[in-house]
């Protein structure tokens, strides 16, 4: 699931805000079911070990973290919200896979609220996975008056020097970690968030720290460059960022962790060198 290969994707579209378009590009091969060649899981509960859709590792990774840390999370008790929604594909994966589970989602793009709310009704979610149309940071503390203390997002990671790219949707501002950041202030307990190798993940990671945070565990894996990473003015910016030390790209390559942040002293652990070391730094 190559982050520019694949546009279902979000944006950001304003601050605090994010929406996904809803096309998709060059698509990696879908996976199959174990043991059932050629036959794939649409819109049947699946366990965390099988997510086909165009989010994969990011629906596998969230899938894992919340189901290791079931009891330190507490998302049976409390509602697990969502920065960014786009066709609900990967996350309607996890909450079918997690009968306990409930998500309160929120995107700014119209048409993706409209994708993916016919999504989860499709699979029988609707109950648990519910999305609002509107920016994450002005409404996801009032989600259902409940107590909320952990987010889950998987933002735009594209780093550049401007929204002037093949894909604005994609621009993760000028370091790529713009929205990460964000969310990391925003004051949850807990945040499973994607971190790219190429968007200055140092940052991320110590400004995570600064905030309290220690990282959990993650799980990661190597990408491969798509059309928008190639795309010369990013690949020029990339490379800056690699020069000062701040994020790793190889030719035609990147690494992507989806990784548990926390700053609840009951959970124990802190690999955040681990995360830079998987990162390649």
């Amino acid at each position: 699931m190559a982050h520019d290969r694949v546009v279902e994707r979000r944006s950001a579209g304003r601050a605090g805000g994010v929406g996904r378009p809803r096309a998709r590009a060059e698509a990696d091969p879908e996976p199959v079911l174990p043991g059932r060649p050629g036959r794939r899981r649409r819109g049947r509960p699946v366990s965390c070990f099988d997510s086909a859709d165009e989010s994969a590792h990011y629906g596998f990774s969230v899938c894992m973290l919340l189901q290791q840390y079931r009891a330190q999370l507490g998302w049976e008790a409390a509602p697990v919200v969502e920065l960014g929604t786009g066709d609900a594909s990967a996350i309607a994966d996890v909450v079918a896979g997690l009968p306990d589970l409930r998500v309160h989602s929120y995107d700014i793009s119209a048409d993706s609220v409209e994708s993916a709310r016919a999504n989860i009704a499709g699979r029988g979610l609707s109950d648990r996975y519910t999305v609002e149309l509107g920016d994450f940071f002005d409404q996801a503390d009032a989600a259902g008056g409940e107590p909320v203390t952990t987010a889950i997002a998987n933002p735009p990671y594209i780093p550049a020097p401007d929204r002037d790219i093949l894909m604005p949707e994609l621009w993760g501002g000028e370091r790529g970690n713009d929205l990460t950041l964000q969310l990391l202030k925003a004051g949850y307990d807990n945040v499973i968030t994607a971190v790219a190798s190429y968007a200055d993940p140092v940052t991320t990671v110590s400004t995570a720290a600064d905030l309290g945070y220690r990282v959990v565990n993650f799980l990661a894996m190597g990408l491969d460059y798509g059309p928008y990473s190639s795309e010369p003015k990013v690949r020029e910016h990339i490379r800056r960022i690699v020069a000062e030390g701040r994020g790793w790209a190889g030719d035609d390559e990147y690494m992507v962790a989806v990784a548990l942040f926390t700053r609840d002293p009951a959970i124990p652990g802190d690999r955040s060198g681990q995360l830079l070391r998987a990162l390649q730094l």
